[in-house]
Order: C-alpha cells, then sequence, then structure tokens
C-alpha cells in the first residue's frame, strides 16, 4: 500500500538548506506533493510531504540521505507515515485576517482573537509577521466552515480590535485581494481631519447649530439632503476669501499623503467622492493628484456664498452611482474597488466596492460596513491590501 511521509526540518535558518535537501529527493527520483516553509527569529521550521517509491518503515534510501544532510547543517529532521492526506486538506475557500496595531501586538490579543477563530470552528493554516523589523501587522491565514454566521464573527473580531486597539479585516484570500486598483474616498472626516460645512459655520456664528445637525445626519438621523440645505443656508454671505483661509488650514489625516503617495505608485487610480464641496474638493484633488474629485456645488455671487447648494445634490445614492461610473470609465470591476469613509451616507458606497471601510467611523457605520479601521493611520489600509507600508 502506498504511503505518504511527512517530514519536518527545523533549526537555524540559512541559505540552500531547501535546495540541498530537494537535491536528494532529485537524485533519490522521490515524489514530493506538498511543502510549506516559515521561519521565525532567524530559526527555520519546513515541512515537505513525500510519496516515496519504495518505503521500508525508514530504512530507505533517500530517508537516510535526509538525516545525513540535515545532520550536517545543524537541523533537527524527523518524519512520520501519514495514512490519510485528504483529511488535512481545506475543504473551504481561504479568509485573511489581518490585523495591525501601532504598537506591539500582545499575547492577550492573540490569545483572544484565536480564541474567537476556534469558538466558530475556523481553522487557522499559518500566521506570518508582516514586517520582520516589529511585531505590529499579523497575517491570520484560515480556513472556514460551511454555514458560518458572518455576522457573529465579525461582532466579535469587532469588540476585541476595540478593546485592544488593533485594526482588524477579515478578507477573502482570493485573486482580488491583492488586484485593487481604484481607491474612493469620503472628504470630511476621512481625508481631512474636520467637517469643512462647520468650519464654514463658526465664521458666521452658526457653529454650534451646524455641528448637531451635522452630527445626526452622519449617524443616518436625518435626510442628508433636506439637513445639507439647511445647514448650507446659514452660510449666507461668507466670503470666497475666508473660504480659501479656511482651505489652507484643513488638516490632513494622518497618514493620508504617504497612503495616497504608495498607491499612486503602485499604478492605483485615486478618486474623491464627497457630500461637501467642490471648492475644497476640487483643490485637494490638485494637491494630492487625485484622478477623480466630485462634491456639491455651492451657489457664489459676487464672491459671497447665496446660502444654496446648485445642481445635483452628492448624497448616499449619488456617491455609489459615481463610485460605479468611475469603474466603468477605468474599465474595472467593482471587486477592485477600494471605498473608505466614516458617515452613513457612505454606506451604499462602501457597500458597492470590494472592500468597504469604516474609516474612525460613526458606531452605526462600522457596525454595517464590511470592514472598519478605527485605531491606527491611514497608511494601516495597506496592510489590508497585502501591501506593506515600508
Amino acid at each position: 500500500m502506498s504511503k505518504n511521509i511527512l517530514i519536518t526540518v527545523s533549526g537555524p535558518d540559512q541559505p540552500g538548506i531547501t535546495s540541498r535537501l530537494m537535491d536528494i529527493l532529485v537524485q533519490t527520483n522521490e515524489t514530493i506533493s506538498d511543502l510549506g516553509q516559515s521561519v521565525t527569529h532567524g530559526l527555520l521550521s519546513l515541512s515537505f510531504l513525500v510519496k516515496p517509491s519504495n518505503w521500508n518503515n525508514g530504512d530507505t534510501p533517500f530517508i537516510k540521505e535526509l538525516l545525513f544532510e540535515a545532520s550536517k547543517m545543524g537541523l533537527n529532521l524527523s518524519y512520520q507515515e501519514i495514512a490519510d492526506v485528504d483529511q488535512f486538506l481545506p475543504n473551504s475557500e481561504k479568509f485573511v485576517l489581518s490585523c495591525v496595531s501601532t504598537d506591539n501586538l500582545s499575547a492577550s490579543f492573540i490569545r483572544d482573537i484565536s480564541t474567537i477563530l476556534a469558538s466558530h470552528n475556523i481553522n487557522i493554516l499559518r500566521l506570518d509577521n508582516v514586517n520582520p523589523k516589529c511585531f505590529e501587522a499579523l497575517e491570520i491565514i484560515t480556513t472556514l466552515p460551511t454555514n458560518i454566521d458572518f455576522s457573529k464573527v465579525k461582532s466579535e473580531l469587532l469588540a476585541a480590535s476595540t478593546h485592544h486597539k488593533v485594526d482588524v479585516a477579515f478578507l477573502k484570500d482570493n485573486v482580488w485581494r491583492r488586484s485593487k486598483r481604484l481607491i474612493v474616498f469620503d472628504m470630511d472626516s476621512t481625508l481631512i481631519q474636520t467637517e469643512v460645512i462647520d468650519e464654514l459655520a463658526d465664521r458666521v456664528g452658526a457653529g454650534e447649530k451646524v455641528r448637531e445637525i451635522t452630527e445626526r445626519a452622519m449617524n443616518g438621523e436625518l435626510d442628508f439632503d433636506e439637513s445639507l440645505i439647511e445647514r448650507v443656508s446659514t452660510l449666507k454671505g461668507l466670503s470666497v476669501e475666508e473660504m480659501q483661509d479656511i482651505l489652507e488650514n484643513l488638516p490632513f489625516t494622518p497618514g493620508v499623503e504617504d497612503f495616497i503617495r504608495r498607491v499612486k505608485s503602485l499604478g492605483y487610480k485615486v478618486a474623491l467622492i464627497s457630500g461637501g464641496f467642490t471648492f475644497f474638493a476640487n483643490a485637494l484633488k490638485e494637491k494630492l493628484d487625485l484622478d477623480y474629485a466630485f462634491a456639491n456645488e455651492l451657489k457664489i455671487v459676487d464672491g459671497k456664498l447665496t446660502g444654496e447648494v446648485e445642481g445635483t445634490i452628492i448624497n448616499a445614492n449619488q456617491k455609489e452611482l459615481l463610485l460605479k461610473m468611475i469603474t466603468q470609465q477605468e474599465k474595472i470591476s467593482l471587486e477592485q474597488v477600494v471605498a473608505i469613509g466614516d458617515g452613513a451616507n457612505d454606506l451604499p458606497m462602501l457597500s458597492a466596492a470590494g472592500l468597504g471601510i469604516a474609516f474612525h467611523a460613526k458606531d452605526v457605520v462600522r457596525k454595517e460596513a464590511q470592514q472598519h479601521m478605527s485605531h491606527g493611520p491611514m497608511t494601516t489600509i495597506l496592510y489590508f491590501l497585502g501591501i506593506s507600508d515600508t
């Protein structure tokens, strides 16, 4: 009866180990059917599965040669028979749990995350420290059982993320994960660290009233169109000069400029779709070298705001439509789109994208969005895309 032999090699890592061991299998004409290797802090763990042409309980030429070669390299080698290989094969799609912290990942975080996965019968295939220079980003490769309750898993992962202040994303490990081509940003409280309309309202003495309406609108408590018209009406008489002063002092969200620079260098297109205003969106498009910018048009007469919005209001539905329009223009799939936003009016856009991320968002948005991040800078998203930020 044919056997399958699992060979495990461990010890100090060095160049040439795999080459020398595989050469023995070539010379003895053995068949290899699986292989996995990892290095943790300079220590190697290498395993490979062999279906030997002739097996005599270890008294076999290729085993003797492997043991001898491993000993010469200062490595430990062990082997065991595997009767049923099929029982170890994954029977479902792979998912990646990407975990990114602004500090060292703790044992308690890894315990809690692995406990959540185990409680849902999610099997861990591999754990990879993404950046060997530190222990702040970890990828956990998993397989999922059938009939899994994704909403419950997400809820528990969200709770662990909040408790440990570690951003996590649970992503299908398929061809689309590393083939994103378009990043779509919301502007206010996402690309920049403020709500522009609140800053404008401060200049006319209506800041407190407008901030309250903005907060309720972003939480989905008010109709966006009606709330926007009401807030803009308070801005009547504000000068373009004051708008320019606000523009020049807008604070970027930490990591935004580095994030955009990195993805642009990799050939991504970047768009801004905002419920804010073109006066600011177009200026940010030029400053950050964005490819698209869409926002609401404030009516200006004689250098001052009239308190009115011109044209179609960019609300939640319009954001989704514009995102889809850009994908058609770029001739890409929605699976290749990343959408990033913080408010309830971003949810349709986040849902339409292949990867929708609630960024430092309101609670209602975090719970409904596909993924969320609430602790690190914008560059954290690079890890979710399988890109190191180093």
